[in-house]
């Protein structure tokens, strides 16, 4: 058992299922701090909400608080700017990368 093991490491070595490896990594990279920075773009605007609408009830409790819609629907747009900006930017660099350091 530890020797099969040790020869399927030994195979991640050669360059090329260690470039296969290094590339699927980088895009699960990719994915994860998509989905990080668009969940917390929401979140924040979220938290955002919820404090305007208490100042808002706050200030007179007989108003309507103001519309969720109004606070979502741009950190929506926002976050999904922002999560690929920040995707692509780290794709772009670790494929960049594999490719640059010879790794074919």
């Amino acid at each position: 058992m530890f020797t099969a093991a040790r020869r399927r490491v030994a195979a991640l070595r050669q360059p090329g299922p260690a470039a296969r490896l290094a590339r699927a990594l980088w895009i699960v990279w990719a994915v994860l701090v998509w989905n990080v920075v668009f969940d917390r773009v929401i979140v924040v605007a979220g938290r955002s909400y919820i404090t305007a609408a208490y100042r808002a009830a706050a200030g007179d409790p007989s108003a309507r608080p103001p519309a969720m819609d109004d606070w979502m629907e741009p950190a929506v747009t926002r976050g999904l700017w922002m999560a690929t900006a920040a995707a692509g930017a780290i794709l772009v660099t670790g494929l960049v990368s594999v490719r640059r350091w010879g790794i074919k």
